[in-house]
């Protein structure tokens, strides 16, 4: 039994391989083979030692086979060789295929497997640098805005795991907007979006394909997000102006008229606090809107314009009333809308004729100027000269006023403008009646021009003051003196008056001085005992006229809003009369333009050409030399014909 024991290996050994041991180690001899087949290598990794020895019988040779993964492999004498870097990306298992021949008839068939390890050199990338999206201004709070699937970025390393940021560009962004998680980069929608707070918000979306920065290898990528809010249809009309206004709501406004009784106005009436004007609450969608008038139009006494909400009279009203309009601004894509109320009083009119601000107007053209020269404002050279009159009742009626020029051939009105109607060869002043005639309630009134026909265009009458100097202030054409005239322009600057008052100052400086040795003299003993008393003062009102221009005794100027350009006076005394102003133009020479009249140069309406000027109601009676015409009555705002939203706004 032990010696069957004994022999027991050595013939399982005979019976598996039908050789005996000995043979079998022989036969082995015979075979190519290696001493290991697999192996594990980092990517990137030049290797440059043989992976393995391969054993060759004699009598064989070993090649690489047709299986081998290409260019990956090299035999040197019988040693394996790695050819390439490996790369996991793109090939994570290479493989060797062994043939050993004998001749050419196969022998032995090997293979030799290399595992090639992940290791992370890939940084990740977005699908995109920039992505714009419109986000819908009522979208509902935590929805998703963009899905993960759109917001992912890609790793050639397939085993990292990326974690992802939301980094603002607009402040203020991510109260807004995040991400649902570090490594799901599905946008979200935080908070309720203002389209008029916040149109459009930006962001940087972050990835790193490690969880700490500091992690070496580490990678990173940026894209960016851009979500623009479209508004969305929240708000109706509003009637402007608002009363308040904080974005959201208006408190709208109403809007208030009067018109006369008896007529029929020819333009849009004239409202407070301006013209009927609605936009849409949502200026971001800006719909059109349509105007009409929803009730209380008695008669079909007024009509609105659809579009552009002007309120006109589509015949007269016969008595005083009251007018309660219900208008209404409707989007052109009947979505929403709004309703005002627009009060319109008719009133009971006296029919008083216009009015002019001025009784003498001034312009000037350059002496040569043909047909159709529009002529210029002497106060403002740059800028026309215009003649406007006014309805003392309703400002709604200036619009029915019409102007001709009644006396002089040389010229004519186009609106409110002058223009020449030939060639001007003849230099001087040349005066002409202006008719305005009210075409609704046919009241007229009548003023002058005097236009002044030079030889060259005047300079700009804007002057640069010195250090320590006012400019002079030239009264507005509009704005009537103090005396009720027509606003005059200066005919002294600040240097000249300071130079005449100087020389003035020394005068009488020097006559005091005379006066003085003279009373001195004759009254001395007598006015010993009088040293004490306290002079005697002067009467209310004296004042010096040597050094003001004629036309200053009927017309006062207007005050500078700072101070007193003028220097200041010195009255005359009794010894020494004040020297007389300047003397009237003298009779023209002949081949001369028209003379002014008399009455022209004492301050009233001049004469035309020797003929009796017509007087109105609105012009006054005319005036002699130091008497000072009535201030005109309160004027309202001219109305400019017809008008636009955004005119009467601005008034």
């Amino acid at each position: 039994m032990g010696s069957w024991a004994l022999l027991w290996p050595p013939l399982l050994l005979t019976g598996l391989l039908g050789r005996p041991p000995g043979a079998v180690a022989q036969a082995q001899a015979q075979y190519c083979s290696v001493n290991k087949s697999f192996f594990e290598v980092e990517e990137n990794t030049n290797v440059t030692e043989p992976l393995v020895d391969i054993h060759v019988p004699e009598g064989q040779e070993v090649i690489l086979g047709s299986l081998s993964t290409p260019f990956a492999f090299r035999i040197q004498g019988n040693q394996l060789f790695l050819n390439v870097t490996p790369d996991y990306e793109e090939n994570s298992l290479l493989e060797a295929q062994l043939l050993c021949q004998s001749g050419s008839t196969l022998v032995t068939q090997l293979r030799v497997f290399v595992s090639v390890l992940d290791v992370n050199d890939n940084a990740p990338e977005f699908p995109f640098t920039t992505k714009e999206i419109r986000v819908e201004e009522d979208t509902k709070v935590n929805s998703t805005i963009i899905p993960e699937t759109e917001l992912q970025a890609e790793d050639k390393d397939k085993d990292d795991i990326l974690f992802y940021t939301l980094q603002e560009v607009t402040a203020g962004a991510s109260d807004y907007f995040s991400l649902v998680g570090v490594n799901h980069p599905a946008l979200r929608l935080d908070r309720t979006l203002d389209f008029y707070e916040r149109p459009n918000m930006a962001f940087w979306l972050l990835v790193r394909d490690t969880a700490e920065e500091n992690v070496e290898p580490s990678h990173t990528a940026t894209a960016t997000l851009v979500l623009n809010v479209v508004p969305a249809d929240l708000r109706p009309p509003w009637f402007l102006p608002c009363a308040f206004s904080d974005g959201h709501v208006c408190i709208q406004a109403q809007y208030h008229g009067a018109v006369p009784t008896g007529h029929t106005l020819p333009s849009p009436l004239v409202l407070r606090p301006g013209p009927i004007y609605a936009e849409d609450g949502d200026r971001g969608i800006h719909q059109a809107i349509i105007y009409s008038i929803f009730s209380g139009n008695v008669n079909s006494t007024f009509v609105i314009h659809p579009d552009s909400g002007n309120l006109t009279m589509a015949r007269s009203v016969p008595s005083a009333t009251t007018f309660l309009l219900l208008v209404k601004g409707q989007q052109a894509d009947l979505a929403r809308y709004s309703v005002t109320q627009v009060t319109v009083e008719a009133v009971a009119a006296a029919g008083s004729p216009p009015r002019f601000p001025q009784s003498l107007y001034r312009g000037t053209v350059a002496l040569g100027a043909g047909a159709g020269v529009v002529v210029k404002d002497a106060a403002a050279p740059s800028q026309p000269l215009r003649i406007q009159a006014r309805d003392p009742e309703f400002s709604d009626l200036n619009s029915a006023i019409t102007y001709r020029i009644t006396n002089h051939s040389h010229f004519r009105m186009e609106g409110e403008v002058v223009l020449t109607t030939t060639t001007l060869t003849q230099a001087g002043a040349f005066y002409a009646e202006v008719e305005a005639n009210n075409t609704v309630t046919s009241g007229t009134a009548t003023t002058v021009i005097e236009i002044q026909v030079s030889e060259q265009e005047p300079p700009s009458t804007a002057q640069t003051p010195e250090p320590g100097t006012a400019l002079p202030m030239t009264p507005s054409r509009n704005t009537p003196s103090s005396g009720g005239g027509p606003s005059e322009d200066k005919r002294f600057s600040v240097v000249d008056m300071a130079a005449l008052g100087g020389v003035l100052s020394a005068l009488l400086l020097l006559a005091l001085l005379g006066l003085t040795v003279l009373v001195h003299k004759h009254y001395g003993s007598r006015l010993k005992c009088c040293s004490g008393k306290a002079p005697e003062p002067q009467p209310p009102g004296y004042d010096n006229q040597a050094v003001l221009p004629d036309h200053e005794a009927n017309w006062a100027p207007t005050p500078s809003p700072t101070h007193d350009p003028k220097p200041a006076e010195a009255p005359p005394t009794p010894a020494e009369p004040a020297p007389p102003g300047p003397a009237p133009p003298g009779p023209a020479p002949p081949g001369s333009a028209p003379e002014a009249p008399a009455a022209a140069r004492a301050g009233g309406s001049p004469a035309l050409f020797g003929a009796r000027p017509r007087h109105h109601k609105s012009a006054g009676p005319p005036l002699l030399r130091g008497e000072s015409p009535p201030a005109p009555a309160a004027l309202a705002p001219r109305y400019p014909g017809p008008r636009t939203h955004a005119a009467q706004v601005r008034e």
